[in-house]
């Protein structure tokens, strides 16, 4: 016999679930049943991965959530399809959006109006029947009953739970009495908060820290023992014993319910170009028509990319996404708005054609397929960097033309890291604020549960004895049990999800805490669920230059922005004294001591050193092999002549996520969306045995092009050590030209650049006094 948990809660219920979605899914695909259902409070936020993670595991997803009634009460909704997944969406959307924040409350109005396709159980100890009847008020509990089955009819269930707490057995057979009297039936849960019940301590040192108490106190809100666990059949099966249909019950309802979300569908909008042309001819239209703008006439180089290109877009179906961030641009354009893009986008003649980013892709030899490739069939993502003072007005654009039912801002979870979690754990365990800041202050930005390794292996912690205490040693065991845990939801910089379909139906809604309506989704589960995320970034050195150029042009004859030189040498001779503070990315203390040994005298030198001072590049020992190459004291040398042309820019370093793909296609003969793949399972690869795989795969490869064994291993090593490494070329390309233009500025109108500067603080490294 079997059963399904229908009362799960994970950590999406926001400090009040220990047990991580993978290990609650994989316990359950362990004990054969068919399907899990999740249920976190008054949220959907960690349905896609709930969702993905069961198909991968071979059971039935069912999502639905526990909501907080206006009263306080509990009710889990399940939803049966896809239908009553959207009604779960509205129901939770208003319960957050006509309340407080962080203070959702479902109306009955809201139920009995959005009751469609759902399933409802009565809840646990905190649900309003049971509430009712651990007080002993049986008449109450016998009409709340009659009131549900009026609204949800044969879909409402009695939940029973028995985790031995105080009443726990009287208070079943209350529960069952009202099934007898009112035929509503039974139906057995556990209100699962952890998979495994050693995840106990840590499940009640996240309540201390929701209730902003400590391990020393009691609070109502603590759970009594270890009994809220992922249980086996056998073990519901006789917990129940005296209810066995409640048992039985758990399959009827799990087989009423359907897997409601369709991963990788389609729901961004339908862009409708004027006169009813095709999106296709639309977007090759506006993308030759910028192409002759940008060379004067479109050489069969020229064509033969943009063919390429458009040729991925339009097979994969996002000529739509293509043109919306086109519009979107067009508009700040019309206006005057200084925009710039960034990212992988500028890896794209597309993007380069249609002015969404100034890096022209062709001319650096950059590789359309680390933006988008038919194999990896990834949704495209451009990011738009907009003057500050100007970015709300861009992005009002897009609700007013989409309308605010189908626009959002993107969510995002703030997630337990080392210096976090030693600060709410140690002081949830009774450390003090001040101990627990000491310690977070040694630590450097890393995950929770590298803690351990970090002691051993970084000499200022090595240092401190005391760290070693056995008490101490207990945070970070703890610590490592809640890394990369959600703590709360909050809000993305600047993306903006875009819907065909009214956004209710997909994710439920609810405000940050700047009051933006935001989605329960994050960027991952947005993308994973096929909505378009918009990237629209505030950028203040756009503000700052945007006003030296507009003053320039009014009081300096002659001036005029297109007119700066590429490689201005004065600018470059300022730049290799280190006199940056103030420069766009090449103000740092670590960049301006770079710029004073590397003798850049081209903006490529200016892409290099924004690639280099990034933790990456300096953790893989590439800063100094590619400085004294540059200052001719080091040979450059390649393990293969194939390598030549890829790395000859580079001096012989792999710095870029470009060039580790151009070598596994020159080197093993892949296509170039299989070498980007490459790339990726490279960059994230977990285990040695993948990465293993990997080699032979790429020296089988190697081989069949003529590469020797000894050569291709050597050139699989090579590249693995620097694919996690490597930053985008495309996007230090578009910063650099940011970076370029701000220092030529800084070095032959540093009056205006600098007011400029001053009137848009706070921003970059230094304040307006060092400014």
């Amino acid at each position: 016999m079997s059963f399904v948990h229908l009362h799960v809660h994970s950590p999406f219920s926001f400090l009040d679930g220990a047990g991580r979605l993978e290990h609650l899914v994989q316990k359950a695909a362990d004990w054969g049943m068919p399907a899990l259902a999740l249920t976190d409070h008054d949220n959907l936020a960690g349905a896609v991965f709930f969702h993905a993670h069961c198909l991968k595991a071979g059971i039935k997803p069912i999502l639905g959530g526990e909501v907080t009634l206006e009263q306080g009460n509990h009710l889990i909704l399940l939803a049966k399809n896809a239908g009553g997944y959207a009604n779960l969406c509205q129901i939770l959307t208003r319960a957050h959006l006509d309340h407080p924040r962080g203070e959702p409350k479902t109306a009955k109005a809201l139920l009995r109006q959005y009751h469609g396709d759902l399933i409802a159980l009565s809840g646990c100890r905190k649900g309003e029947i049971p509430a009712l009847l651990l007080k002993k008020q049986y008449q109450e509990a016998l009409l709340k009953v009659k009131e549900y089955r009026e609204i949800f009819g044969a879909d409402f269930y009695l939940e029973l739970e028995q985790t031995w707490l105080p009443g726990a057995l009287a208070l079943n057979r209350s529960l069952a009495q009202l099934a007898e009297v009112t035929g509503v039936p039974l139906v057995a849960t556990n209100n699962v908060h952890y998979a495994e019940p050693g995840q106990f301590p840590v499940h009640d040192l996240l309540t201390c820290v929701r209730t902003l108490t400590c391990l020393q106190e009691v609070h109502p809100q603590r759970p009594l023992n270890q009994e809220n666990y992922l249980k086996s059949p056998a073990e519901m099966k006789s917990l129940f014993a005296s209810y066995p249909e409640a048992v039985t019950n758990t399959l009827v309802v799990a087989e009423k319910c359907q897997p409601v979300l369709e991963l990788d569908a389609r729901h961004y909008p339908e862009f409708k170009p004027p006169n009813g042309e095709p999106a296709e001819s639309f977007l090759r239209r506006l993308v030759y028509e910028g192409a002759v703008r940008r060379y004067g006439s479109v050489k069969k180089r020229v064509r033969e990319r943009l063919e390429h290109e458009l040729a991925v877009i339009n097979d994969l179906g996002y000529a739509d996404y293509f043109l919306l961030v086109w519009d979107v641009a067009r508009f700040a354009r019309e206006r005057g708005i200084r925009y710039a893009g960034r990212g992988s986008a500028a890896d794209s003649l597309v993007s380069y054609c249609l002015y969404l980013t100034e890096v022209d892709s062709l001319k650096r030899g950059l590789l359309f397929e680390r933006f988008m490739s038919r194999e990896r069939g990834e949704k495209p993502d451009i990011d738009l960097d907009f003057d500050a003072r100007y970015r709300d007005q861009v992005a009002g654009y897009v609700y007013q033309k989409y309308g605010d039912q189908h626009v959002a801002a993107v969510g995002t979870y703030n997630t337990f890291q080392a210096r976090s979690a030693v600060r709410d754990l140690g002081k949830a365990m009774g450390f003090s604020p001040e101990e627990c800041d000491r310690i977070a202050k040694l630590l450097p930005h890393a995950h929770a549960d590298a803690i351990p390794a970090l002691l051993e292996r970084l000499p200022e912690l090595r240092k401190n004895d005391f760290l070693k205490e056995e008490k101490y040693q207990r945070l970070f065991r703890f610590c490592g049990e809640v890394a990369g845990l959600p703590r709360f939801m909050g809000t993305h910089l600047g993306g903006l999800v875009i819907s065909r379909l009214p956004l209710t139906r997909i994710t439920p809604l609810q405000r940050a805490a700047k009051g933006v309506v935001v989605t329960q989704l994050d960027k991952e589960a947005a993308e994973l669920l096929g909505l378009v995320k918009l990237d629209l970034l505030s950028l203040r050195m756009m503000s700052a230059l945007d006003d030296t150029i507009r003053a320039l042009s009014r009081e300096k004859t002659g001036f005029r922005e297109e007119r700066i030189p590429e490689e201005d040498r004065e600018t470059f001779q300022m730049i290799n004294r280190g006199d940056t503070i103030g420069v766009f990315q090449l103000e740092s203390p670590a960049q301006r001591a770079l710029q004073k040994r590397l003798g850049a005298s081209r903006q490529e030198d200016l892409v290099a050193s924004l690639a280099l001072i990034r933790p990456g590049p300096i953790k893989g020992d590439m800063v100094e092999p590619f400085i004294r190459r540059k200052q001719g004291l080091e040979e450059v040398t390649y393990l293969h002549p194939k390598l030549e042309p890829i790395l000859k820019k580079t001096r012989g370093v792999v710095l870029f996520q470009e060039q580790v793909i151009e070598i596994a296609m020159a080197g093993a003969g892949v296509t170039p969306g299989e070498a980007d793949r490459l790339r990726r399972v490279m960059s994230h690869s977990r285990s040695r045995q993948e990465m293993e795989e990997l080699g032979r795969f790429f020296v089988a490869k190697a081989q069949e092009q003529g590469v020797t064994k000894s050569v291709a291993e050597q050139i699989f090593n090579y590249i693995r050590g620097y694919a996690s490494y490597g930053f985008c070329e495309a996007h230090a390309a578009a910063f650099a030209a940011t970076s370029y233009k701000s220092a030529y500025l800084a070095c032959h109108y540093p009056a205006y650049y600098f007011a400029s500067l001053l009137s848009h603080q706070p921003m970059g490294y230094y304040d307006a006094d060092t400014l």
